[in-house]
């Protein structure tokens, strides 16, 4: 038993010790382990939590707490949030909040703005509500579930939302492209956000996420440190629209928040161009003399920037922006702030 026992502390000292160097040398080790870390504090988070919930049970305000205890997730994993348009978040008013779904770690950047937002929830499907005892402080929380599959019953439940968060002026954070997908672009919106908006009359208020693709790669199983610009863009009115009115609004609001997400993440992939022009180059080059050149400017590169964590997203990115239009030095889309992008449908 005593020689079991000193191998066991001997196998446990082995594995401390090689954390630090597998976390150094290994991109799939660091990407399950920041992973690790940040579920496992929130799970933690969520037990210590609860009693306090149970205080005022479904309050949007223990959101508030949460967001206290979690929002140094961030720096312990090596993410930066960015966040511009502040004055429109921090209104105190009733609105929509459409914002772009890339990832898990989107949690962590709305971690990181709770206390601008004040009285906000979120809409999430209901299969997290049994991820315990995330699921269970979530709710306690008062985030918004969903049975996606039900629709009758999804709807049901959104109408009464819509109408408390008019009365006692909350923010409603929606992920309006459903799925999340860190693919270098917005994908199509679904119509519910923007119904029940009109139902009640509310704002849609946008909210952009930049490219995780700098840092984050879900099928290479690499997350790097990375920086990201949270942009909320003014609010998009819905007085006197009807039903007949959803289409275009959604179009509007999808432009605009694309066109932001175009701007901050070219933004975003400047610290990184060097590499991203490379990996660019010599996928196009077919001699071997180009690639020889090309892998020796990618290891130059590497010398003064980190890599891209995903290259497909960010050629996407690089892309896109030399294709688009100028933009604003805010990293707004060309007209942003004017009358003209703010007006009324």
């Amino acid at each position: 038993c005593a020689r079991m026992s000193s191998f066991i502390e001997l196998l446990g000292l082995f594995l401390v010790l090689m954390l630090p160097f597998l976390y150094e040398t290994n991109h799939i080790f660091r990407y399950y382990f920041k992973f690790l870390m940040y579920y496992g504090i929130v799970s933690f988070n969520s037990i210590v939590l609860i009693p306090a919930f149970l205080t005022r049970p479904c309050d949007v305000r223990n959101l508030l707490w949460a967001s206290t205890w979690c929002h140094r997730i961030s720096t312990l994993i090596g993410l930066r949030w960015e966040l511009r348009g502040k004055e429109h978040l921090a209104k105190d008013q009733a609105c929509i909040i459409v914002a772009n779904h890339q990832s898990s770690l989107d949690v962590l950047g709305m971690f990181d703005i709770w206390h601008v937002m004040n009285k906000c929830t979120v809409v999430a499907k209901r299969e997290l509500f049994y991820a315990w005892p995330f699921g269970l402080a979530a709710w306690l929380a008062g985030l918004i579930f969903i049975d996606r599959v039900r629709g009758e019953k999804a709807r049901e439940t959104l109408n009464d939302v819509n109408r408390r968060i008019k009365e006692q002026r909350i923010k409603l954070w929606v992920f309006p492209e459903g799925t999340r997908r860190n693919t270098g672009e917005l994908h199509p919106f679904k119509k519910g956000a923007f119904h029940m908006a009109i139902d009640q009359q509310i704002p849609i208020l946008p909210v952009v996420f930049s490219s995780y693709g700098t840092f984050l790669n879900d099928k290479k199983k690499i997350l790097n440190a990375g920086r990201i610009v949270i942009t909320t863009l003014p609010p998009v009115s819905t007085e006197g629209l009807t039903k007949d009115d959803i289409d275009v609004l959604m179009d509007r609001v999808r432009t605009q928040m694309s066109d932001t997400f175009r701007l901050t993440s070219a933004e975003a992939l400047q610290r990184y161009k060097p590499t991203a022009m490379t990996m660019m180059k010599g996928s196009s080059s077919s001699s071997s003399s180009s690639n020889s050149s090309s892998s020796n400017s990618k290891s130059s590169a590497a010398t003064t920037t980190p890599p891209v964590a995903d290259a497909a997203v960010a050629v996407a990115v690089a892309s896109r922006s030399s294709a688009g239009g100028s933009g604003s030095a805010y990293g707004q889309p060309t007209g942003y702030g004017k009358a003209s992008m703010l007006k009324t449908l």
